[in-house]
């Protein structure tokens, strides 16, 4: 079998390679090597809003109870909620049914271990292990001791007590307007805004199964670029399906990208004192721009691989307290061991309130270069094509001396959907367009032969 994990848990399209089977498998086998050690091992579940949650959930907790552990469910959640309340309640470990900012049709499960991080690779590796060995040694409890399901009634007050106290301000004075994708963060945003005294309006807050991240949220920002300006905002904050990313819109209506977002607060938090030893730590994908910009202000970056759990390891060796994602996956690690969208969203917004500046202003500190980003459809099997082919070889180092020292391209597989992405940098956006549509044709058609 190959690998069931990829950089976000265990993905694919509900019902035909996320199947009620495999849910149960990792409920099972995940209750069994998280929990190993603990008498009656209690574990964290929530869904975000897809219609395909109930069928998995009902088969993951089956899984959970069969090996006497105790499912203490939440309901619709967001995903960095469930690494909070994990740590809060001390339990073995927490799951999120979700596919984040994927279509409806496909579906996730992803881990958290009892502190709230995402599960290791080694980890990851046990649970897989575990269920192509046929559970030999995993116990299967009778009688009194299967496990129990629970229903958690405070979680939701409590992730949202929690956010409101992770800044040090009210937002009276501010209007917002926010997506919340039709996904997890539907109530939970608007409530905490409110409570905190913005006035808000919000738009895709009514999930209906099929509608989550449908042309909305933070992949699909353009509806709310342009409701921040009909309703003459201050800001606007965009999350996707399970409330992990947040990008911003500032109030004329232009797109605050996660690059934007860690220079701003970088700043911010670097100026407060608490930027630990004045390090951001950043993808390969971030803008050139944001590393321009925090060098100007004598911030540090680090780069690592594409993927928030890269991101997090690296801030995790020296204590790092800001990294994140141009995709507004942002970790504010004195917060949350995870990427939180309610908490960058209220972390932005505590900054324009603090100031004197409106967003737009705030984000001047950097300037964008054009980025262009192209998508290949290739097999699950041909995505290291680009590294293999001599022709894709020769055509990225034609491109490359093309830019001329003032740009790059990057290739990376996608570790969730069958895509390489493509991404060129430079000066000249026409020109980046058209090589990088170039290349990224190029390897679909090599990849598909």
């Amino acid at each position: 079998m190959s690998r069931m994990f990829g950089t976000d848990g265990v993905r694919g399209i509900a019902n035909e390679e996320l199947t009620p089977q495999i849910a149960y498998d990792l409920g099972r086998a995940g209750a069994y090597v998280l929990s190993k050690g603990s008498h009656k091992p209690r574990i964290l579940v929530g869904t975000d809003t897809r219609i395909s949650k109930d069928m998995l959930e009902n088969a993951l907790v089956a899984g959970i109870l069969s090996v006497g552990a105790e499912a203490m469910c939440v309901g619709v959640i967001p995903t960095p909620a469930i690494a909070y309340l994990t740590r809060k309640y001390k339990l073995d470990a927490g799951v999120v049914i979700s596919a984040s900012h994927n279509p409806v049709e496909y579906n996730g499960i992803k881990f958290f271990n009892s502190q709230g991080y995402k599960l290791s690779d080694e980890l990851e590796d046990q649970i897989q292990s575990t269920i192509e060995g046929k559970f030999i040694g995993v116990p299967s409890p009778t009688y009194g001791n299967v496990g129990k399901k629970v229903v958690e009634d405070s979680a939701f007050e409590d992730y949202i007590e929690f956010a409101k106290g992770t800044i040090d301000c009210d937002l009276k004075g501010l209007r917002v307007a926010l997506d919340c994708a039709n996904g997890s963060s539907y109530k939970s945003a608007v409530r905490t805004f409110r409570e905190l005294g913005a006035e808000v309006v919000v738009i895709n807050n009514d999930p209906d199964g099929i509608n989550i991240n449908d042309s909305c949220g933070s992949t699909h920002p353009e509806e709310l670029m342009e409701y921040v300006i009909k309703k003459k905002c201050d800001l606007g904050l965009a999350f996707d399906g399970d409330a992990d990313r947040c990008l911003a819109v500032d109030e004329k209506g232009k797109l605050i990208d996660g690059d934007f977002i860690m220079a701003i607060c970088g700043k911010d938090l670097k100026d407060k004192g608490k930027l630990n030893e004045n390090v951001v730590v950043t993808t390969v994908m971030s803008n050139m721009g944001l590393f321009i910009a925090l060098d100007k202000e004598n911030i540090n970056t680090i780069k690592t691989r594409v993927g928030d759990r890269y991101v997090l390891e690296e801030m995790l060796k020296q204590g790092y307290k800001l990294g994140g994602e141009q995709s507004g996956h942002i970790i504010f690690l004195d917060h949350n061991t995870t990427g939180d969208g309610l908490v960058t969203g209220l972390q932005i917004s505590s900054v324009v309130k603090n100031s004197t500046k409106t967003l737009s202003e705030l984000a001047s500190i950097m300037e964008k270069l054009p980025q262009i980003l192209a998508n290949a459809t290739v097999p699950n099997d041909k995505k290291n094509i680009y590294n293999e082919d001599e022709e894709i070889k020769s055509e990225i180092k034609s491109i490359e001396a093309k830019l001329n020292g003032c740009g790059r391209v990057l290739i990376r597989p996608s570790g969730t959907e069958p895509l390489v992405r493509v991404m060129l940098e430079g000066e000249d956006q026409v020109e980046l367009n058209k090589l990088a549509h170039s290349l990224a044709k190029l390897i679909e058609e090599k990849a598909n032969l």
